[in-house]
């Protein structure tokens, strides 16, 4: 089953057992997901987004939700942090498991063996090919440097 059957019968799934907090962060993505298709036929693509972009969509997601819940915990709302928490956790659901230290070192490694990287001139193919394979499943922001010190 592809990203969007499952979100869609996680949403049926959520009504059926009336978990008011899935239902609504379920109701969230698939409105990110349709803003997202009607832009995509804006600049003609018919079919909408594919699960590459729905994934994209889903991190994106949970690194707003991190950011929200460390400004509230700053603002001293925690119980508003714990439903930005909760949500993550419903979102994580349909990401692919994230990768460990070990698995995203192999990665990179793999990565300018792949694209024979020589310098710094060669990170953005080197980001593009693990963008390309590893979209959820690592923290990019976190990867440039690693990459970045690999390339040095």
């Amino acid at each position: 089953m592809d990203l969007r059957g499952r979100i869609g019968a996680g949403l049926k799934e959520a009504m059926r057992e009336k978990d008011a907090t899935r239902l609504s962060t379920l109701r969230l993505i698939n409105a990110a997901i349709k803003d997202q298709d009607i832009a995509a036929r804006g600049e003609g693509q018919p079919d909408g987004v594919d699960d590459a972009a729905v994934l994209a969509i889903l991190g994106k997601m949970v690194k707003q939700r991190h950011e929200s819940a460390r400004a509230y915990e700053e603002g001293g709302r925690l119980e508003l942090a714990e439903k930005e928490r909760a949500e993550i956790t419903i979102i994580e659901d349909y990401l692919p498991r994230q990768l460990d230290e070990d698995e995203v070192t192999a990665a990179i490694d793999a990565a300018i063996a792949e694209t024979s990287a020589s310098g710094l001139r060669d990170m953005g193919r080197v980001m593009a090919a693990l963008k390309a394979k590893y979209t959820g499943q690592m923290d990019f922001g976190a990867v440039g440097p690693m990459v970045k010190a690999r390339l040095a």
